[in-house]
């Protein structure tokens, strides 16, 4: 039997077997990972989203299309007319 397959089978077999408190606290720290993960994971698309945007407002400043500003940086055509407002 596959190696990665028989030690989930087991784990799950030994989360089964545990009391509902210790079931609880288990959830609980699998919550605590998601969120934390998910938190972070925010994090870096929030940092990756201002980094395009400081990207998009130096090359309007230096007179680059914003159709070129679109495909460089990912940013919507919205987001680039409203920068270019500022």
């Amino acid at each position: 039997m596959n190696e990665p397959v028989l030690k989930k089978a087991m784990d799950t077999l030994e989360f089964l077997s545990q009391d509902a408190e210790a079931r609880r606290l288990y959830e609980d720290r699998q919550k605590y990972l998601h969120d934390e993960a998910s938190m972070i994971e925010g994090a870096l698309a929030e940092g990756e989203k201002r980094k395009a945007v400081q990207m998009a407002l130096e090359l309007l400043k230096l007179g680059v299309d914003p159709a070129i500003i679109v495909k460089a940086s990912g940013l919507s055509e919205a987001e680039i007319i409203a920068l270019k407002k500022k």
